[in-house]
């Protein structure tokens, strides 16, 4: 496998400044993203986990942010990926995590509820639970078909749902921290259970979670300060893709500023009060669907900076874009850079994109595959054991060569 992707070097720009996020000292600003990889078993990372994070780490002061990890059983309906709501799976996350902090590297857990993303047959199968959203609104008739045969048809949350699901966010957060995390993510993006609440495509209810920009985001609010009051707001991420449209997401004829922008308000209200978040993680306009290859769309995340005066981490696709990469973390110094499908071929991205080294390309077909092994995983080399690859075939070589003589 070798390496051919060509790039510019970075380090003269503010991507390899040392940053804080909450009592991280990051000594760099690539940051590994949160990437579903399905190699857990029974919603447990295993040994395979803690070997892909602990070589995504070796660069000490590297900021990571794990894969979604389950806040509840009943919150999950998807095989091969983490939770962190019991004893068990809370110690199998501290061995992950015992290894990048050796690396003298950080990681936030991001904190996971599926809605109606989840498998309805799984949900079925795995614990009698129900399939929910913030309405009854499928996002595919696909999606409709499966939940009606497994006769678990969609319903919108209870009140009283909403409150164990609140609890189910502080729980794992808490978790989390004694399994020796730096922090959690709270993941309200790509068309997820809170997504579900924010965006009025899927949210069409009438109590005081749905309706007006305020009610739909209240429940990711309220989540935020109850875990806040737990774990602290440093040890506090969100993440938010405002353009996206997988899963059946998207504002069409109307603008998603206005709903963002008051979440972050409101969250730097909180941090006007003592109580600012590590950082707001957003997915960039041009990666409206993360499971294109690329999917153009118009718009800009620079509102971002009107509102909120704290950290950014800026993801989507900048690996392919050497001058948006440029502009943006030198543009404003509150500014980190999220390398997500490049982070899985290159365990060394940040030495790559410091030196401008080639790069090697990813397997996509190998993201998602949710088998044992290593394949696609934990066997892309780093640089220097390409070259030492190279350099050993071509002794190899020579000496064939001169023993033929």
């Amino acid at each position: 496998m070798s390496a051919s992707l060509k790039r510019f070097p970075l380090k003269e720009t503010n991507l390899f400044k040392p940053i804080k996020l909450g009592e991280c000292l990051a000594q760099h600003r690539v940051v590994l993203p949160p990437l579903t990889r399905y190699r857990c078993d029974n919603y447990t990372p295993t040994d395979l986990v803690a070997d892909y994070y602990e070589q995504r780490s070796k660069r000490p002061g590297t900021f990571m942010i794990s894969e979604g990890t389950f806040i509840s059983a009943q919150a999950g309906g998807c095989i091969g990926v983490p939770g962190i709501y019991d004893d068990s799976r809370q110690k199998a996350w501290s061995k992950v995590i015992s290894k990048i902090h050796k690396n003298n590297s950080f990681i936030f857990i991001q904190l996971w509820g599926l809605g109606r993303q989840a498998d309805p047959v799984l949900l079925a199968n795995e614990g009698n639970y129900p399939f929910v959203s913030a309405s009854g609104i499928y996002e595919s008739e696909a999606s409709k078909i499966a939940a009606i045969k497994a006769n678990r048809p969609l319903r919108p949350l209870t009140k009283i749902e909403i409150n164990q699901y609140i609890e189910d966010y502080v729980s794992s957060s808490i978790r989390a921290i004694k399994a020796g995390a730096d922090g959690v993510e709270i993941h309200s993006a790509n068309s997820y259970l809170l997504d579900q609440f924010i965006q009025e495509i899927s949210n069409k209810r009438t109590d005081e979670y749905g309706g007006s920009i305020e009610n739909r985001s209240r429940l990711l609010l309220e989540i935020i300060d109850k875990v806040i009051n737990e774990i602290g707001s440093h040890r506090v991420g969100v993440r938010f893709s405002p353009w996206g449209k997988f899963g059946g997401m998207g504002w069409y004829n109307q603008s998603p500023i206005p709903q963002y922008s008051y979440i972050l308000k409101e969250l730097e209200k909180k941090a006007q009060m003592g109580k600012r978040l590590a950082y707001v993680h957003f997915v960039e306009p041009r990666v409206s669907n993360f499971k294109l290859v690329s999917s153009e769309t118009e718009g800009s995340n620079n509102f971002i900076y009107d509102h909120w005066k704290g950290n950014v981490i800026r993801a989507g696709n900048y690996t392919n874009d050497y001058e948006a990469t440029k502009r943006d973390v030198n543009s404003n110094d509150r500014t980190l850079i999220a390398y997500g499908r490049f982070f899985t071929s290159n365990p060394d991205l940040p030495n790559r994109l410091e030196k401008g080294l080639p790069l090697t390309p990813y397997n996509r077909d190998q993201f998602y595959k949710s088998g044992p092994g290593g394949f696609g995983y934990t066997d892309y080399p780093t640089y220097e054991q390409i070259i030492m690859n190279e350099e050993t075939q071509a002794k190899k070589i020579s000496i064939g060569l001169t023993s033929n003589l």
